[in-house]
């Protein structure tokens, strides 16, 4: 049966595409490994500032797919003429900004800086991808909003107008000022803001198609077998921007990690990958470094070309590796 369908809900929850521990094992046996972890998951060493010289945006990109990576999941994406902003993060990836993971550095860009934008996309619902700090910052900035089912309502209640926010089903298509279109396709995660509300809402992967490059966001995700019907329905791809980090072994349905993500890569059939979701926050067990370092090994070893560019440069995409992290 193909996991390229429309999402499904049972009462008001959101299901995923194939069944999905959340976690293994349990909340006590993970919060031990938290407090006797001996790993670097917060840079000992202070990283940054990355800041974003917005002058470059002024020069249209030479390829015409350019993307400035603002730490974790938030991308500014140059594609073919059109921008796109996703999942911004400025503050804290918790429900209070006194508490919880804070930022290895600060947001490159200052959001009401931002050039123009043809779109904001936004993948689900958790704190490391929706910020209600980052939002409140883009009230005033007119771009249209893409969002998950369900995430609009939280955007109404931070005070984005209902007119700008477009929620989207998996397998649902809409157009870009005629000549790009933005595809919301299947995830294998989870959402929620609090233990109330869990998968109240639906989380998903986005392809963007310009005129001459095709992309594929794929957000949070665990691996799942839809990644190769979508790389042979929607692809074949330039870019996949695949999640490396926060993943563990007591998690592993809901977060790939380099071995998956670089299956996923193969199985989407990309020419170039960049790994996201890293050197952002501490959301793991994993020293900060891990993911990005056991991704280059494994890239060597399958073959996979690598896009990793540094925090807050405007980078034309092409295979390229910035070791900023060394």
């Amino acid at each position: 049966m193909s996991i390229l369908q429309p999402s499904k809900k049972i009462g008001n929850t959101y299901q995923n595409p194939i069944p999905t521990i959340q976690t293994d094992g349990g909340f006590l046996p993970i919060l031990w490994k938290y407090i006797t972890s001996k790993e670097e998951r917060v840079p000992k060493i202070p990283i940054g500032p990355f800041p974003v010289n917005i002058k470059h945006y002024d020069t249209p990109s030479t390829t015409g797919l350019r993307i400035t990576w603002m730490g974790h999941s938030s991308l500014l994406i140059e594609i073919d003429g059109r921008r796109f902003l996703t999942d911004p993060v400025i503050g804290r990836a918790s429900f209070l900004q006194s508490v919880g993971p804070k930022r290895f550095f600060p947001y490159p860009l200052a959001l009401h800086q931002a050039p123009v934008l043809d779109g904001i996309i936004l993948s689900h619902d958790h704190y490391d991808h929706l910020d209600i700090l980052a939002i409140k910052q883009l009230i005033n900035n007119p771009a249209p909003v893409y969002c998950s089912l369900g995430v609009g309502a939280h955007l109404i209640k931070w005070g984005i107008a209902p007119d700008r926010i477009n929620e989207m089903d998996w397998m649902q298509t809409l157009s870009v000022a005629n000549d790009c279109t933005i595809t919301a396709l299947p995830a294998r995660h989870f959402s929620g803001r609090g233990i109330t509300n869990r998968n109240q809402t639906l989380w998903s992967s986005f392809t963007i198609k310009g005129t001459k490059h095709n992309i594929y966001f794929g957000a949070d995700s665990g691996w799942h077998p839809g990644f190769k019907e979508i790389g042979e329905q929607f692809g074949p791809f330039d870019l996949t921007m695949l999640e490396v980090g926060a993943s563990d072994p007591s998690w592993p349905d809901i977060h790939m990690g380099p071995h998956k993500a670089t299956d996923a890569h193969l199985a989407l059939n990309s020419k170039l990958m960049m790994p996201i979701h890293w050197g952002t926050f501490n959301l793991a067990l994993h020293a900060w470094r891990e993911p990005v370092e056991t991704t280059i090994q494994l890239a060597d070893k399958k073959g996979i070309k690598l896009f990793l560019p540094k925090p807050g440069a405007v980078t034309e995409v092409e295979e390229h590796n910035s070791s900023w992290w060394k």
